[in-house]
């Protein structure tokens, strides 16, 4: 996964199904990293729930607090590690207070760590891995009689199948737009990346399992789902007929579901876009002109010393298949530069690559070593100031790509589907088809509507616009009126 996130999720979904009284008690969690790590956070606070347990943001009035973390980016575990010291003066004022504390690191870091995170910090009373999260209470238990609890183990099926129960809970009302994980780990093993070491083989979740969920979720008030995965289109699931589904089928089934308006996933490999999924992207007006879909590099011995398995003609290609599908769709990327042995000739291939794709945004890092990885032990390691001369570079032009397609957009009627209060008064903030951010004059009434707006101004990363009067957006009509106007790429 690849967007950077630091937020506090404050998700109290499913404290209606309390069955008794249990003591009323706070958890305050931090997420780090992907929108899987969102995911898994919101159903940690669902599991915690008929504890008892409610949210809080305030960390100084929490019972338990989770970090929930990710290991891709660099010093990932030195940052939990620097957060847990902040943490252990908080639990140490509750403590003089005669209040009691619990902590738990879950997600990638405690993966990779295990029993090194007891070790270094002894205020932590849970380490679990992203497989366990549905075994919270019983951890809980563990933990409250005294036992340091490590769980790492990978039992991914009983984490879906714990997912598959709660989707057949009552209907909790719910944001407009929402993430559901369909597929976790990953088998590629790219030589820069942790994933296959912190979450395990490629499994993907049953069909029956994803669309019951999305079903409680469009009837509790979501009209959009991204469906996540660390390699999100290599999902492969059984389907009620014993059949075997790909992404593109399971994307034409989800578009059925009464209320669901838009269907987006991420994350993607290029070796797994196939004829359905692309045809998807040409047949469903549910489906998001949007695709992230990574690259890393533009050199052809990058790419293998990666162990990508594509070479850049065969990205080109896919490219070209793609917008022949979907021609107005924004594609996004994301690079590392730096890699071990990227020369500068490899690195302009990147730049080549880049102008010839022209994106409308993309995520790019320098290249860090990974513990484990078989790229952290690799010959010619990038000098820093190379690599950081080099991401300037590149960012520099990934940035006006993305003002060019912003701007590609200005004057244009879409549909917005309006998710919440924008910092102004009287301002809400929607999400347009290529997932930008518009704020918008509007009344609060319309959150979670989707309503045609017309594009009046362009920021570096927002659009801005304004309803167009008595022009309520039907399902998918944005399609239709992009068309006329799509990115010359």
């Amino acid at each position: 996964m690849t967007d950077r996130l630091d937020i506090e999720v404050a998700d109290a979904a499913g404290a209606a199904n309390v069955k008794a009284d249990p003591p009323k008690r706070k958890v305050f969690t931090r997420t780090y990293g992907c929108q899987m790590n969102v995911y898994d956070s919101e159903r940690m606070n669902d599991v915690l729930a008929p504890q008892g347990y409610s949210v809080t943001e305030d960390l100084a009035d929490a019972d338990l607090v989770i970090l929930n973390t990710c290991h891709i980016r660099e010093k990932a575990a030195e940052k939990v590690y620097s957060e847990l010291g902040r943490i252990r003066k908080v639990k140490e004022e509750r403590a003089l207070a005669g209040k009691d504390m619990m902590v738990g690191v879950a997600g990638c870091v405690a993966q990779a760590e295990g029993e090194e995170i007891s070790r270094r910090a002894p205020i932590v009373d849970m380490v679990f891995g992203p497989q366990s999260y549905h075994r919270l209470p019983k951890l809980l238990e563990e933990a409250a009689s005294g036992k340091k609890v490590v769980e790492t183990e990978f039992d991914i099926d009983a984490k879906f199948e714990h997912l598959s129960e709660r989707a057949a809970r009552p209907v909790q009302k719910r944001p407009p737009a929402a993430f559901l994980t369909v597929q976790e780990g990953c088998d590629k093993f790219c030589t820069f990346c942790v994933v296959p070491y912190t979450r395990g083989a490629e499994v993907s979740r049953s069909v029956a399992q994803i669309v019951a969920e999305a079903e409680q979720m469009a009837a509790g008030g979501v009209r959009e789902i991204t469906l996540l995965g660390q390699n999100v289109n290599g999902w492969h699931g059984e389907a009620p007929d014993g059949k075997t589904w790909g992404l593109g089928r399971l994307l034409r089934r989800l578009s059925e579901i009464d209320g669901l308006d838009r269907l987006r996933y991420t994350t993607s490999h290029p070796r797994d876009m196939d004829d359905e999924l692309i045809d998807a992207h040409r047949d469903l007006k549910t489906l998001m002109p949007y695709l992230h879909l990574p690259v890393q590099s533009g050199s052809d011995k990058i790419l293998a010393a990666m162990n990508r398995k594509h070479t850049r003609d065969e990205y080109f290609r896919l490219i070209d298949r793609i917008r022949e599908a979907s021609p107005d769709i924004a594609m996004s990327c994301d690079f590392i530069v730096g890699f071990p042995g990227e020369t500068d000739q490899d690195f302009e291939d990147t730049m080549d690559l880049i102008r010839r794709v022209e994106y409308g945004s993309a995520f790019s890092f320098k290249y860090s070593q990974r513990p484990g990885t078989p790229g952290a032990t690799m010959a010619d390691q990038v000098p820093e100031d190379v690599k950081s001369a080099r991401l300037a570079e590149l960012q520099a032009l990934v940035t006006s790509q993305q003002t060019a397609f912003n701007a590609s957009r200005l004057g244009m009627t879409c549909d917005v589907l309006f998710e919440r209060k924008g910092r102004n008064p009287g301002q809400l903030v929607g999400k347009s088809p290529w997932l930008q951010p518009v704020p918008v004059d509007a009344p609060e009434a319309l959150i979670g509507t989707i309503q045609a707006v017309e594009i009046v101004e362009i920021g570096s990363n927002s659009l801005f616009g304004r309803l167009v009067a008595g022009h309520h957006a039907s399902n998918g009509s944005s399609h239709d009126v992009i068309k006329e106007a799509a990115f010359d790429a």
